[in-house]
């Protein structure tokens, strides 16, 4: 399907030509977009007269002969939707050729910054990592990376980016669990800093990704220690920096009040688990 965008008034402003067949036209020269859609993109380097464009349409071999006589280059671009701030976001699913990439993204960076975008995100599953090199080239940076997959992007506009940084702090908890007789859990760690020190300490982990601070206290007294417990409170939460590969650190202390009183301790990770009076 040819679409063409046309500024005289006596044609309609759109006008679409279904491939295959013959449409015949006036012969006034219809001045085209700098991109027009061929099934896939073709970008057209000049304007071109409504003939021509009946003449693309007899056949595909026809289409590429006029298209080298007229420079217009075909080109496939890059599947994207439009994010919410001005730009877009690509997510790769298909395998391909490094070049061949190389040239499609090339193109779809011509077209964004025709049409004004802003920022451009480019997803990459880790199968596909042979075209990460092709796209810094073109100069996009990692963003940040999951196990699956490696975010990229990319500023068009001239000046500083205004693109959110990657996410800045991890979030910790630890819990205060005391019974009715005032006996608060304490565990000794296998790892970590504490490993052989002979220190107790609360049970600690790190809340997961969709998790809430108090789910997250509950689970890990649960993991470490097998202890049912709910929740109460947040006791205190500090902030700290480059606690983790340069990362902030949150971390928040829950009061849970526990429900089951059998310590089994978690043999992957915790030494020793018990209760030790509070007074």
């Amino acid at each position: 399907m040819i679409r063409i965008l046309c500024t005289y008034p006596f044609l309609s402003s759109t006008i679409n030509f279904p491939l295959g067949r013959t449409t015949l036209l006036p012969s006034k020269v219809c001045k085209g977009y700098s991109f027009l859609h061929l099934g896939n993109w073709v970008r057209a380097k000049t304007p071109f007269s409504t003939r021509t464009v009946s003449a693309l349409t007899r056949s595909r071999s026809g289409m590429e002969q006029v298209l080298v006589e007229n420079e217009v280059q075909q080109v496939r671009l890059l599947d994207s939707v439009n994010d919410e701030h001005g730009g877009v976001i690509v997510e790769l699913s298909e395998s391909m050729d490094s070049k061949v990439f190389a040239s499609m993204l090339k193109a779809s960076l011509a077209l964004w910054r025709s049409q004004g975008k802003r920022g451009v995100w480019i997803k990459v599953p880790i199968e596909l990592v042979n075209l990460v090199e092709a796209a810094v080239k073109e100069g996009f940076w990692f963003h940040h990376a999951e196990p699956k997959y490696l975010m990229l992007a990319f500023w068009i506009p001239e000046g500083a980016h205004t693109l959110p940084a990657n996410a800045s702090h991890r979030v910790g908890v630890g819990a205060f669990v005391m019974n009715k007789k005032r006996e608060v859990l304490v565990v000794q760690e296998k790892s970590g800093i504490f490993r052989g020190e002979g220190v107790w300490k609360f049970p600690t982990g790190v809340v997961d990704e969709g998790e809430d601070i108090c789910a997250a206290a509950i689970r890990e007294v649960k993991e470490e220690t097998a202890i049912d417990t709910e929740f109460l409170e947040v006791l205190a939460f500090r902030q700290s920096h480059k606690s983790f590969f340069e990362k902030s650190d949150l971390f928040f202390v829950c009061m849970l009040r526990p429900l089951s009183f059998d310590i089994e301790k978690q043999e992957s990770e915790i030494e020793d688990a018990r209760v030790f009076s509070y007074k």
